[in-house]
C-alpha cells in the first residue's frame, strides 16, 4: 500500500494475512487490481486528514476550486470510477375520476364514468447518469417529479411498481448494498432538539461507522465533518426547536446533512436540501455539497430555482415537466440549449429562472411541453454523435466489479457503514454495530434528550400527584362498612383507569421521533428491535417514580389495608398499569400517525376499557356477547388485583348485623324494630344473626363483584405482560409501517 495512504488511514497499515481459496479478496490485493492509490497531500486548510479525502476532477475550472476552497489541486489519475445509470424510468400511480354520464369511449358498457380509474404518469421514460465527483441537480416546478425521481435511484419505490433500470458500474443495485454505500436526506430537518451539533454527529457515527474503528477515530471523523460542514462555532449548540433556542436554519440542515454522511457514502441523496433557506445560506449548503463531490461521492439532489452561483456548482442538470426530461446536460449548456430551440436566454436573466418560467409557459399552451421533450432527445442523440472516443471509453466506467469497486473505494478513505475497514475487504454488511451497542447508543441518545425537557416528565408528575392527592381528600379514612366497601370499589377504578389515561402523554413522544426513526432506519442505522427496546429501558424509570408518588399520596390517607405488603403489592399494580398503558399508548403511536387522531382513538379505548372492567357491571351480568371485551380491557386486571390486595385477607368484615338495612327503606327504622326483624330472620335460618354479626366479609365483597376467577399475583402478572405484548406489537407495527417506499 502506498505509503500517503497508510499515513492519512493508519487503520488499515497492518498488512493483510495471505490470501486463502474461497475468501473475499483482501485490500492489498484490491489495490494491486486498481493500481497504486495516489492520494492528495492536503485538504481544503492544508492539514492532512484520515477521514476527507478529496478528490477533484482533471477538468475542474479555477472558479469552481476557489468556490470549493481546494486551492492547487492536481488532477489525480485513478482507475476505479462510480457510474450510477438509470434509463426509461416510468412509475405511475392510480387515480379515480368522479363524473356523470354514460360509458365513455374505451370503457365497457356496464362501466359508469363515474367508477373511471386512470393512471397518472409521476415519470415518463427518464434516462441518465451521475457520476462520482461530480453533483446531479434534478430541477422542475412543483409536481415535475423531482422527488419521485430521487425516490426512484435510491431505492424508495417498489421495484415492482417501478419500471426501467437503475445500476452502478452496470450492476443492478440490491436494497442491503444500496443501504450501506448510501444515504438519503430528507427534506425536512428530522433532528433531536435538545442535543447539541457535536452530539447529534457523534451519535451519527455510533449508529454508521464500523465497529472496528476506534472510539478516537470516530471522535476523529466527527471533528472533522463538523470543520467541513463549516459548523465550528455552533458545534456545542443544541439544535432547538419551538420552545428552546438552537442553531440557525442553514445550520441546522447542514447538521441534517453530516448525520447521513458520516459514514462518507459513495451515493448521496437528497430531497430538496435548499427549501426553506434564504440565499447565502442554501450556497452554503450547495458548497458542502460539492466538497461531499470532490471527496470521492456521487450527489443527486433534487432543487428548486437555484441562484446563479449555486448553478456555477453544479456538474449536470436534469429538467422535469410531468415526470418528462426536458433538458439534460451540463447547466453550461442552458443557454445554448434554449437557443437552438428558438428561445435564447437573455444575459442579465438567471438561466435556472429563464427554464422554469419557459416551462410553465409550455405547460400552459395546447401542446403542452411535448415540443420541449422531442427537442431535448433530437438534442441529446445530436451530442452523443459529437462525443468523442476517448470521452466515451473514460465514462465506461471500471472493468472491476462493484463489490471490487466498493472494496478499492474504502482503501480511498470512503468509510462505507458495515465494511471491516480494519482487515478484510469487506463484505458489506446491513448493520455496522451489534444489537447491544445499538441498544446502548440508543437508551444513551434518548435518556440526555428526555433529561433536557424535565418539564415534560414534571407535568406528568404533577398530574399524578394533584390526581392522588384530589382522590386522597374524596375518599380520606374509609370505614369498614357498606358504603365504605362500595366506596373502595369506586376508588380503585378511577385509579387504575387514571394509570391509563395519564400515560397518553407518551403518544406524542414517538410522533415527534417517527420520522427521525424512518430516516435512520431506512439505511441501517440500527435494528427496529433495539430502537424498542431502548425506548422501553428509557420510559420504564419515570414510570417507577410515578408509581411511588401515586401509591404514596394515596395508600395511606385513603386508610387501604394490607400494612408494608399491602402497600408493596399497591405500588406494584400502579407499576404494572402504568406499565402497559405506556405500551398500549406507544402502540397506537406507531399504528397512527397524527397526534388528534390517536389522543381520540385513546380517549375513547380506555373508556371501553373502563366500561367493561367489572366495576360497573359484574362480570356475571355482561351480555355473553360483550363478555370477550371484558377480558381485553386493559383496566380490569389491576383493578381486580388490588380488589384482591384489600378485601382477599380474612378477619375484616364490612356488613354487620344492623347494617343490612342499609341503602334500604328500611334504614330509617328504630333499632328496637331492627333488632326484632333481626331476631325474625335468625329463628327462620336458624342462625344467630345479631346487630354485630358479621354478615358480609371481605371475600364476600369479592364474590358480589364477581372477582373469583384470578389470584393478584395473576392479575399483576397479566397486567405486565399486556404491556410486554403491545411493545411487541409496536415492534411489527415498526416493521410493516416504516418500509421508506411508495407502492
Amino acid at each position: 500500500m502506498a505509503p500517503a495512504v497508510q499515513d492519512r488511514l493508519p487503520f488499515l497499515a497492518s498488512p493483510p494475512p495471505a490470501r486463502e481459496r474461497g475468501r473475499n479478496p483482501s485490500l492489498a490485493e484490491m489495490l494491486r487490481l486498481v493500481g497504486a492509490a495516489t492520494v492528495d497531500p492536503a485538504d481544503d486548510d492544508g492539514s492532512a486528514s484520515a477521514f476527507s479525502l478529496p478528490l477533484p476532477h482533471a477538468t475542474t475550472t479555477p472558479d469552481r476550486d476557489a468556490v470549493a476552497g481546494v486551492a492547487g489541486a492536481t488532477a489525480i489519475g485513478r482507475t476505479v470510477h462510480f457510474r450510477l445509470a438509470f434509463s426509461s424510468l416510468t412509475y405511475s400511480v392510480r387515480a379515480k375520476q368522479h363524473g356523470r354520464g354514460g360509458p365513455g369511449p374505451g370503457l365497457l358498457p356496464l362501466q359508469r364514468r363515474s367508477d373511471r380509474v386512470t393512471t397518472r404518469a409521476l415519470l415518463d421514460g427518464v434516462s441518465g447518469d451521475a457520476r462520482e465527483g461530480e453533483i446531479l441537480a434534478v430541477m422542475g416546478a412543483s409536481g415535475s417529479g423531482k422527488s419521485t425521481l430521487i425516490d426512484a435511484l435510491a431505492h424508495r419505490i417498489s421495484r415492482d411498481a417501478l419500471k426501467g433500470a437503475v445500476t452502478l458500474n452496470g450492476e443492478p443495485l440490491t436494497g442491503a448494498v444500496l443501504k450501506s454505500i448510501s444515504a438519503y436526506v430528507m427534506q425536512d430537518d428530522l433532528l433531536f432538539p435538545m442535543l447539541t451539533v457535536a452530539e447529534t454527529l457523534s451519535f451519527a457515527a455510533e449508529f454508521r461507522l464500523p465497529r472496528a474503528l476506534s472510539p478516537a477515530k470516530k471522535r476523529a471523523r466527527v471533528q472533522a465533518l463538523i470543520d467541513q460542514l463549516g459548523l465550528r462555532a455552533a458545534a456545542g449548540t443544541i439544535i432547538g426547536d419551538e420552545g428552546h433556542r438552537g442553531v440557525s436554519g442553514g445550520e441546522r440542515r447542514r447538521v441534517s446533512i453530516g448525520t447521513d454522511i458520516i459514514h462518507d457514502p459513495i451515493l448521496l441523496f437528497l430531497d430538496e436540501p435548499t427549501s426553506g433557506l434564504d440565499s447565502t445560506s442554501a450556497f452554503m449548503v450547495v458548497k458542502v455539497l460539492r466538497r461531499i463531490a470532490e471527496s470521492g461521492s456521487i450527489v443527486i439532489t433534487s432543487i428548486h430555482q437555484p441562484s446563479q452561483r449555486i448553478l456555477g456548482l453544479l456538474d449536470r442538470l436534469i429538467l422535469l415537466s410531468g415526470g418528462r426530461t426536458v433538458f439534460s446536460g451540463p447547466p453550461s449548456a442552458l443557454p445554448s440549449y434554449f437557443a437552438e430551440f428558438g428561445f435564447p436566454v437573455p444575459d442579465d436573466e438567471n438561466r435556472a429562472e429563464f427554464a422554469l418560467d419557459l416551462i410553465r409557459e409550455l405547460e400552459s399552451s395546447p401542446t403542452g411541453t411535448k415540443p420541449l421533450v422531442d427537442f431535448q432527445r433530437t438534442w441529446q442523440l445530436m451530442h452523443a454523435r459529437t462525443t468523442s472516443p476517448a470521452a466515451a471509453q473514460g465514462d465506461g466506467g471500471s472493468a472491476m466489479s462493484l463489490k471490487e469497486a466498493i472494496s478499492a473505494s474504502i482503501s480511498r478513505g470512503k468509510l462505507v457503514s458495515g465494511s471491516d475497514v480494519a482487515g478484510e475487504a469487506a463484505s458489506v454488511r446491513t448493520y455496522a454495530n451489534p444489537f447491544w451497542v445499538e441498544m446502548k447508543v440508543l437508551t444513551k441518545r434518548s435518556a440526555i434528550n428526555t433529561r433536557r425537557m424535565p418539564e415534560l416528565f414534571l407535568i406528568r408528575l404533577g398530574a399524578v400527584v394533584v390526581t392522588g392527592a384530589i382522590l386522597a381528600t374524596v375518599f380520606f379514612r374509609l370505614d369498614q362498612s357498606p358504603k365504605g366497601a362500595q366506596e373502595r370499589l369506586g376508588f380503585f377504578a378511577f385509579a387504575m383507569s387514571t394509570m391509563y389515561y395519564t400515560c397518553a402523554d407518551a403518544l406524542p413522544v414517538f410522533l415527534q421521533e417517527r420520522y427521525v426513526f424512518l430516516r435512520e432506519t431506512a439505511y441501517g442505522a440500527y435494528r427496529r428491535a433495539s430502537y424498542v427496546l431502548s425506548n422501553a429501558l428509557v420510559s420504564f424509570p419515570p414510570l417507577v417514580v410515578l408509581s411511588l408518588a401515586f401509591a404514596l399520596t394515596t395508600f395511606f390517607a385513603v386508610g387501604l389495608a394490607g400494612g408494608v405488603p399491602g402497600f408493596a403489592f399497591y405500588t406494584l399494580a400502579i407499576l404494572a398499569s402504568f406499565w402497559a398503558g405506556s405500551g398500549f399508548v406507544t402502540f397506537l403511536s406507531g399504528v397512527i400517525p397524527h397526534v388528534m387522531i390517536g389522543y381520540t382513538v385513546v380517549v375513547a379505548i380506555l373508556a371501553y376499557f373502563l366500561l367493561f372492567s367489572g366495576f360497573f357491571i359484574t362480570r356475571d351480568r355482561i351480555p355473553p356477547y360483550w363478555i370477550w371485551f371484558h377480558y381485553l380491557s386493559l383496566i380490569k386486571y389491576p383493578f381486580e388485583g388490588v380488589l384482591q390486595n384489600e378485601f382477599g385477607r380474612g378477619g375484616e368484615c364490612f356488613v354487620r348485623g344492623a347494617q343490612i338495612f342499609d341503602n334500604s327503606p328500611l334504614a330509617g327504622l328504630p333499632d328496637a324494630v331492627k333488632a326484632r326483624v333481626l331476631a325474625s330472620i335468625s329463628s327462620a335460618l336458624g342462625v344467630g344473626i345479631g346487630a354485630d354479626t358479621c354478615v358480609v366479609t371481605g371475600r364476600g365483597v369479592l364474590q358480589q363483584a364477581a372477582v373469583t376467577q384470578l389470584g393478584k399475583w395473576e392479575c399483576l402478572l397479566v397486567t405486565m405482560a399486556w404491556g410486554f405484548l403491545f411493545r411487541i406489537l409496536f415492534y411489527f407495527s415498526l416493521v410493516l409501517g416504516s418500509k421508506n417506499k411508495r407502492r
